[in-house]
């Protein structure tokens, strides 16, 4: 009988997608596979995705690293959300907060209560100005009442959050359950030096588990008959042979498309940035955290604050800004010294038709690419390694194996794109032609159907393996100022006093939990102790 496993898999491409996926595989399959790694020290690495979301934790969990020695190599600092600011009105910010939001009773999610909570308060104030039921649903109200923070008639949805509550006052410190209650505690992630999280699962590998080659591929041989990659030269005239390729090398594609020709999926139309500028800044000012996303006339920059430096860009729409316009923004929005110029970045988002093509996968920016305004882009590389491991082929790389992995692929993405693309449509901005645009713009019916279901009802459902749970849709819907005209009538099964002795304990537990977390710049310095460099 032929052995048909797959006995040699070689990666094209290091960056964080490269060295991730050679770290992950070879402590996956052992060494019963040869894994190589083909990289040049010429080509640099885009290395400006720096924020990450709590799933990275599972890397960790799973190659045995340890948090504060990861954290020290990496001058990393934790997060607890993204802070958005100015994407519905000028004036506006709201926290993407990780983690549970209050507490579910039975099958009814926890912001339905809320909802009927400040409901009622809007229709108590409006029910003796003599309008009728239907006029007392005012535009702006629920909005108005999420942005009242501290005041005792209405606290707004993020005062069940601990993580939230955590990041106004810049504290940090694990913790996994609120004591004594049945709330979950904080659920965390990194801000890192993305080049050095490379670099540290490089050396992190088992000695001779992965076999790295310097050089640049100059050719791609592919097999006679079924068009399988066969093996790849390199500029030094060696020849790299595999049974199973994967794409690290960035935009190009070197192989899915430079070899392979699958093709790419536009979704400019829809996520409409196509460049960014980005900058380090000197250390400085609160270590806050969270990661900052605010909006500028024609797009976002984003603040990520490290151990040794801030880390700061501009993602923006060239066909309503200039480059130098565009610099300019940036530069006049850091909070400290830049640490050199910006550099540049070009991009189209969107996803290749493919990530898994005969016996090619692609990961990271070869496989496709959406702003980083949800730090979902290592995500996205840790899930597909994931996705390859569950489904891991032979060398026949049968059709129906490849089909499934690029369906549950591009589920995936199409989620995530969805997502991001609410935080451009659901604005109130018309003070730019930028913002005037995405506020007008045709949406993917996926999303028009989630927004409708929760303008009109209050609930919103996770479909299936997607990313984002439900609280996180909860937060930017409210955010971003789509108000529900229902609760769900499970939540009028309380009392009166029973809802807000309810809401009461909850935010009770929520600010005692928070009072006893330090500083969040005080954990880390106890933490991760001396930076290493």
């Amino acid at each position: 009988m032929n052995d048909s496993r797959i006995r040699q898999v070689v990666i094209v491409g290091g960056g964080t997608a490269g060295w991730m996926a050679a770290a992950l595989l070879a402590q996956a399959l052992g060494a019963g596979v040869a894994m190589r790694l083909v990289e040049s020290a010429e080509i640099g690495t885009v290395g400006v995705g720096e924020a990450t979301i709590p799933q990275i934790r599972h890397i960790n969990r799973f190659l045995g690293i340890d948090e504060d020695e990861l954290l020290r190599f990496v001058h990393g600092t934790y997060k607890l959300g993204v802070q958005l600011n100015g994407f519905t009105r000028l004036g506006d910010s709201y926290l993407h907060a990780f983690g549970d939001l209050g507490l579910p009773l039975g099958l009814t999610p926890f912001h339905h209560y809320w909802l009927r909570a400040v409901q009622g308060r809007t229709s108590a104030a409006s029910a003796g100005d003599g309008r009728d039921a239907g006029d007392r649903a005012m535009p702006g109200a629920i909005a108005e009442c999420a942005g009242a923070a501290g005041r005792a008639d209405a606290p707004d949805l993020w005062a069940y959050s601990l993580n939230a509550a955590a990041a106004a006052e810049n504290r940090f410190a694990p913790l996994e359950k609120i004591p004594d209650s049945p709330l979950g505690g904080l659920r965390y992630a990194y801000h890192f030096d993305a080049t050095r999280y490379a670099q540290y699962l490089r050396e992190r590998i088992a000695p001779g588990a992965v076999q790295r080659i310097e050089g640049k591929v100059t050719e791609v041989r592919l097999r006679e008959g079924d068009g399988f990659i066969e093996s790849l030269r390199l500029d030094s005239g060696e020849i790299v042979e595999g049974d199973f390729f994967i794409d690290c090398s960035g935009f190009r594609g070197l192989l899915i498309e430079g070899a392979l020709n699958t093709g790419y999926e536009n979704w400019q139309h829809w996520l409409p940035c196509d460049r960014a500028l980005a900058v380090a800044s000197a250390p400085g000012g609160p270590m806050r955290p969270y990661t900052q996303a605010s909006a500028r006339t024609a797009g976002w920059q984003w603040r990520i604050p490290l151990r040794h430096r801030t880390g700061n860009g501009h993602v923006y729409c060239s066909r309503f800004i200039s480059d130098d316009e565009a610099a300019a923004q940036l530069l006049a929005n850091l909070e400290t010294e830049p640490l050199g110029d910006p550099r540049p970045l070009r991009f189209v988002t969107g996803m290749r038709r493919l990530a898994w093509n005969r016996n090619c996968l692609a990961l990271g920016l070869a496989a496709g690419f959406m702003e980083p305004l949800e730090s979902t882009s290592i995500h996205l590389v840790q899930s597909g390694i994931s996705r390859l491991l569950a489904m891991f082929p032979d060398r026949h790389c049968d059709s129906a194996l490849v089909d499934e992995y690029n369906r549950q692929t591009r589920f995936e993405y199409e989620h995530v794109r969805d997502f991001l693309i609410l935080h451009y449509k659901a604005t109130e901005r018309t003070d730019t032609p930028f913002w005037r645009q995405c506020g007008a713009m045709e949406i993917p019916p996926s999303l028009a159907r989630r927004i409708e279901l929760f303008r009109r009802t209050g609930m919103v459902f996770r479909e299936g393996e997607e990313l984002f749970a439900e609280t996180g849709w909860v937060q930017v819907l409210l955010g971003q100022r789509i108000e529900p005209e229902h609760h769900h009538p499970l939540a009028d099964a309380l009392s009166d006093a029973q809802l807000e002795g309810f809401l009461a304990d909850i935010r009770t537990l929520v600010g005692r939990a928070k009072n006893t977390l330090p500083p969040h710049h005080a954990f880390v310095a106890r933490a991760a102790g001396s930076l290493v460099t």
